[in-house]
């Protein structure tokens, strides 16, 4: 009896830190960057780790049966493999559209995990590194918000969609400049973050024109698909 009621209540917690935590990544970086704490890209790190594990511990928590896992999992698979046949073509990449899809059909934590799993799974291939949690929580996010979106039934709008699409490519490249600004750059100065997002902003532009291609090729067929796996076995 008590595993009964501490479960949900373990899976309500960690749904209602979810927010806070996704939100705290950004504001670290932000705040610590700007107060100029030693040591400031090692503790923003762990920030974002700690997101990716609580969303993680979130989904688990959910206790998805093996079907809901499989989609989730082949999603994962195919944002990873995506990634690594456009590696020629940079900033052309699947990643963020079937992330977006996953969390639209099966729920933003689902979104989340594929997202950020892509990153990492493909990283094997990429190389990984302490850029990889940044890429993983990058990801993550672009499917959650996803998710929240379809949730509320906003992306049946197609420029609430393609807008989202879009604007993923300059919120991944936001999180990663947070990233290489705080690692990298030295001495740490306005002119010289300024500069280091300009240097991304066509990089970032592609990257989300890329994903509404790849978004508009993709939403109602595989959309379509994984709804009626949804039906069929009651996700």
């Amino acid at each position: 009896m008590e595993r009964q009621h501490t479960t949900p209540f373990r899976e309500r917690a960690l749904a209602a830190l979810e927010v806070p935590a996704l939100v705290a990544v950004p504001v670290a970086l932000v705040g610590l960057g700007l107060v100029g704490v030693d040591a400031t890209a090692g503790l923003t790190l762990v920030v974002a780790l700690l997101a990716l594990l609580l969303v993680f511990a979130s989904f688990e928590a959910s206790r998805p049966a093996l079907r809901q896992l499989m989609p989730t999992a082949v999603l994962a698979a195919a944002a990873a493999a995506g990634r690594v046949l456009f590696a020629p073509l940079p900033d052309v990449k699947p990643v963020s559209a079937i992330a977006i899809v996953a969390g639209a059909a099966l729920g933003r934590r689902s979104g989340f995990v594929v997202g950020a799993m892509a990153a990492l799974i493909s990283n094997f291939f990429f190389g990984q590194g302490p850029w990889t949690p940044w890429q993983m929580y990058a990801w993550g996010l672009v499917g959650y918000v996803g998710g929240a979106l379809g949730e509320k039934d906003l992306l049946s709008h197609a420029p609430v969609l393609y807008g989202w699409a879009f604007a993923s490519g300059p919120v991944y490249g936001l999180i990663l400049n947070g990233y290489h600004v705080l690692g990298y750059v030295r001495p740490l100065t306005w002119p010289a973050v300024a500069l280091a997002c300009a240097a991304s902003v066509p990089l970032d532009v592609v990257h989300g024109l890329a994903t509404v291609a790849f978004l508009a090729a993709t939403w109602l067929p595989w959309g379509r698909a994984i709804r009626r796996v949804v039906a069929k076995y009651g996700l």
